[in-house]
Parts: C-alpha cells; structure tokens; sequence
C-alpha cells in the first residue's frame, strides 16, 4: 500500500474570516496566506495589515453589511469554502476604573454590546455566508469559543488587581459552543461541517502574576504560544477533518480536565 504525503492542500481555497486584524485572527491569517489560500478578512478594523488578503470593512452585527459583502461573491462567482467565525470582544486583564466588571454592577449597555458583536455576529455571519455555501453542498465553518466556553472563569487568579473577568465573555464563549452544534445539525445534510475550537489563553506579555497564578492551572505549566494554534485552524479548514463536524476540538494545555 503506498501511502499519500498528508497535506493541508488549501491552495486557491476561498476563506472568510471575521476579526482577521486581531491577535488570534492575524496569526490564522498569516498561516492560511502561508498554505495559498485565498483569505477575505472581515473587521471593523480597516488597517489591511496583510497585503495578500481581501479587506472588507464591516460591522458583524449588521445583517445588511454582511449581504453587500455576499453581493461581491456571487457576482465574482467565488465559492466560499471556509468561514472562520473569529471575530469577539475580549478584555485584558488589566486594573482600570472603567472596566469595572463586577457581576453586581455590571452595565446593561456592555451586555447588550458584547453579545451582540461576540454572538450575535457570529449568527448572522453563518447566517449568511453559511446559506451561500449550502448551495454548493460543501464547506466548513469554523468557531473560535475558549477554554471559558467548557469552564467558568476563576477569578481568582485576576485577586488583588482590581479586575474580573466580565460574565459576557462566559455567556458568548459558551454560545458559541451551541451555534456550533445547531449548525453541524442543521446543515449536515448539506454537507456542511461546524466545528468549534476551544483555545487557552496565549501568552502576549502579560502581567507576570497573572501569568504565574494562571500556569498553575494548567497542566502542561504554560500559556500557548504565539501561532500554536494554527495547525489545528488548519487542520479543520481542510479535508483532513472530513469526517468532523458538531464538534468542540479544547486545545487549553490540559487546563480544563482539572
């Protein structure tokens, strides 16, 4: 038996990411341009850091915004084989007055913000992208939920820096985790596959005591590095992943199981 060399085989690949200017969503971008996949970045943030890609300045949360893109699409007769839903309000762990997130206090408008950027835009993208690609009975959707989409926050860990970790980030995180399997339900006869990634934390210069209390919790001792992620991005915007779909793929260092 003669086995075929495994590639990731995402040349000329169509791929749709929103929140492509991020810190996550750079480095997926980086590692897809780097396998010749054709990227469309979708953010709010115009600054088009990567010149290879396809920049669309939009506002994830507006359903007509999202339609004028597909309108770009079907009139270029582009199919779109991967959708990565990466786009997310996140807060660093950082003291200020006026991220005051204590649950107790917490401000109805921040609620309604972050739900609606961080879930609501995730709907409607898959809404309308992952209609699109129905049509042609083939493609992938990819989620980015978080270790706090299996577990709650410790909050622990952020004592004594006058910061908590918001309640919106747990509802959104763990949201994610239920569009995902809706979708891999609902589209599976369309040979539509959803699955959804739950990262750790990645190390980006953190404050040193957080970065000690939260390495306790994992038992791998570490934050991710920069660009570990990429690989399993990969993974599941390819055929390698054929068979996956409704599934939640934790990659946290072990922190999770414990």
């Amino acid at each position: 038996m003669i086995m075929k060399k495994i590639s990731f085989n995402l040349e000329n690949k169509n791929i749709v990411i929103t929140g492509g200017n991020g810190f996550l969503g750079s480095q997926i971008t980086d590692s897809l341009l780097y396998e010749k996949a054709n990227v469309y970045i979708i953010d709010i943030n115009n600054s088009k850091k990567k010149k290879s890609a396809k920049y669309f300045k939009s506002d994830i949360t507006n359903e007509k915004h999202l339609k004028e893109i597909l309108k770009f699409f079907k009139l270029k007769k582009i199919k779109i084989d991967v959708l990565i839903n990466n786009a997310a309000i996140d807060y660093p762990p950082l003291k200020s007055k006026k991220n005051n997130f204590k649950l107790e206090a917490f401000p109805n408008k921040l609620w309604d913000k972050d739900i609606s950027v961080s879930l609501k835009g995730s709907y409607l993208c898959t809404k309308v992208f992952g209609s699109y690609m129905s049509k042609f009975k083939k493609g992938s959707i990819i989620n980015v939920s978080s270790d706090l989409g299996i577990i709650a926050p410790d909050q622990r860990i952020y004592k004594n820096s006058g910061f908590v970790k918001p309640v919106t980030y747990s509802v959104v995180k763990h949201g994610i985790i239920g569009l995902t399997k809706y979708t891999a339900s609902y589209w599976g006869e369309k040979n539509i596959r959803c699955n959804a990634i739950a990262p750790g934390g990645i190390y980006n210069n953190q404050n040193s005591s957080f970065v000690k209390k939260i390495n306790q919790l994992i038992p791998l001792g570490r934050m991710a590095k920069k660009n570990e992620y990429n690989g399993l991005i990969l993974f599941l915007c390819s055929d390698l992943s054929s068979y996956m779909t409704g599934s939640v793929v934790v990659a946290d260092g072990g922190r999770t199981i414990i």
